[in-house]
C-alpha cells in the first residue's frame, strides 16, 4: 500500500503547534516506518509564504489547485481562521476534499472552517476552550463537547486547543495505522501526553 498523503492547510495567522505538531507526529511515525505510512505535505490558497501566528514565515508545498489528492487533510487553527470563514472558495474545497478523503481532523480552531463548510451537522466537535461560545454560533446543529482533548466522528476528528492536535494526531496514527506505530512515535518524540 502507498503512503497515505496528509495535507496540512496553511493560511495567514495560522496557530504554529496547531500545524507543526501534528506534521511532527504523521512524519516521524512515517520516517520511524522507512516512509512507508505517510507522505505529509502543505497546503495553502497558493505558495506565496503565509505568515503564521507570531510571524513564522512559511513556505507552503502546494496551493489548493494543484495539490494531490488527500488521504488525511489537518485544518489547523488560530486567528486566522476568523478572515476565512467567508471565503467561499477555500471552504468548497475544504468541503470537496473532505468528501472525497479517508479522514479530516481540524486542530483548535481549525473546526470553525469545517463547520463553515456544512462537515459538522448533527455530529460531536470539540475545539479550544476559549472559542466554545464562537463554535455553538456557527455549528448549531453540532454537539459541543467541552471535556475531551478531541473527539471522533469515524470520518471526522476534531482536537481542542493548541496541544490537543498533538494528541489526535497520535490517535489517528494509531487508529490508521495500529497502536504500536502511535506509541513508538510519541516515545521518539518523547512525548507523553496526559490523557
Amino acid at each position: 500500500m502507498p503512503p497515505r498523503n496528509v495535507a496540512i492547510l496553511l493560511f495567514d495567522e495560522v496557530e504554529v503547534l496547531d500545524f507543526a505538531g501534528p506534521f511532527e507526529v504523521f512524519a516521524v511515525a512515517s520516517e520511524l516506518h522507512d516512509g512507508q505510512l505517510f507522505r505529509v505535505f502543505t497546503v495553502a490558497a497558493t505558495v506565496d509564504p503565509i505568515h503564521a501566528r507570531n510571524g513564522l514565515s512559511v513556505n507552503p508545498d502546494y496551493g489548493c489547485n494543484d495539490a494531490p489528492h488527500a488521504d488525511v487533510l489537518i485544518i489547523p487553527g488560530g486567528i486566522g481562521t476568523r478572515s476565512l470563514l467567508d471565503d467561499c472558495t477555500l471552504l468548497n474545497w475544504i468541503a470537496a476534499t473532505s468528501r472525497a478523503n479517508e479522514l479530516t481532523l481540524s486542530v483548535c480552531t481549525g473546526v470553525l472552517l469545517l463547520a463553515k463548510a456544512g462537515l459538522l451537522a448533527g455530529l460531536r466537535a470539540t475545539t479550544h476552550h476559549q472559542v466554545i461560545d464562537l463554535l455553538r454560533h456557527v455549528a448549531p446543529n453540532t454537539e459541543i463537547v467541552t471535556d475531551q482533548r478531541y473527539v471522533d466522528n469515524g470520518r471526522i476528528v476534531t482536537a481542542a486547543g493548541i496541544s490537543a492536535g498533538i494528541d489526535a494526531s497520535l490517535y489517528v496514527v494509531g487508529r490508521l495505522c495500529g497502536e504500536a506505530v502511535s506509541t513508538r512515535t510519541a516515545a521518539y518524540m518523547e512525548y507523553y501526553p496526559a490523557l
